[in-house]
């Protein structure tokens, strides 16, 4: 029974996939301020239905930034990821250049208006360049500071190259940096450990179909998203100390659901994070 239904939601979500592609396409080709507006409504309205097709229930602690534009910068588990942060924020990935080569996801991400990023060194200053523009341009990114999935139980250190995009002053302001943490906890009304992990966490040379595939037979999920107060470069000695901090509170976060505490999960009585450092004067 599991794999007729995960088959008859791959189909669902196949239907609405090809629903909503000409809306975005043909929104991504009017310049306009009501075509700008639907090309950053449909990718929430699609991840946003994909995600209950999936049956992918999401609890978020706290709010997202306001602010236009801001760096959400999280932790990575898997592809998982870009379906719950796209139902939650107005916002483009930054992702590497590979993925736009993938069958089905390469063109999805381009109609996401994805930035894709090279990781040969010699690429950087005008890979910079391009999302320093973005900013520029009013748009929002989302940042997995990881440089790559994790297994979901622990942080791999934060990669701060691409948070000097953080020391520049999109729209004559100090652009708004924003934790953001990610934890899958809950499968079928079970707890999430190590050993049901690797159902979310897509990790390694896993390929991506057979990954999908096994998740759609396992049923419903939960997961929790905790927005941490954004930060500006200002506060910190330098970028480096700001990917720190920024990792240290997502990896409190998600210690805190896979310890089972309720705080994380319904923002009852949820802790305060640690204050960022202030730069010294």
């Amino acid at each position: 029974m599991s794999a007729i239904r995960a088959a008859v939601v791959a189909l669902l979500l196949l239907a609405w996939t090809l629903l909503l592609l000409p809306v975005q396409w043909l929104a991504m080709r009017r310049p306009t301020a009501a075509g700008r507006k639907l090309r950053d409504a449909v990718p929430m309205l699609y991840h946003h239905g994909a995600a209950r097709l999936m049956g992918l229930k999401i609890r978020v602690v706290g709010e997202p930034s306001p602010a236009r534009p801001t760096l959400f910068v999280s932790n990575h588990v898997s592809w998982l990821d870009i379906v719950v942060l796209g139902a939650l924020l107005k916002a483009a990935f930054i992702a590497r250049s590979e993925i736009a080569t993938w069958p089905g996801f390469g063109g999805l991400a381009r109609l996401s208006r994805t930035v894709f990023i090279d990781r040969l060194r010699r690429r950087t200053a005008d890979q910079r360049d391009v999302m320093a523009a973005r900013l520029d341009d009013g748009d929002s990114l989302i940042l997995f500071a990881e440089g790559t999935s994790s297994d979901g139980m622990r942080i791999l250190p934060f990669k701060s190259a691409f948070l000097v995009l953080a020391e520049g002053t999109p729209l004559g302001r100090q652009l708004p940096v924003q934790p953001v943490a990610i934890a899958y906890f809950r499968l079928n009304g079970l707890p999430v450990g190590r050993r049901l992990m690797p159902i979310f966490a897509w990790v390694g040379g896993e390929n991506l179909w057979p990954h999908l595939w096994n998740y759609l037979i396992r049923g419903a999920a939960e997961v929790a998203v905790r927005f941490h107060p954004p930060v500006t470069v200002d506060r910190f000695p330098s970028r480096k100390e700001m990917a720190a901090y920024c990792r240290d509170v997502i990896a409190r976060s998600v210690g805190d659901v896979h310890a089972g505490r309720r705080a994380e999960v319904t923002g009852e009585a949820a802790p305060p994070a640690p204050a960022p450092p202030l730069a010294a004067d």
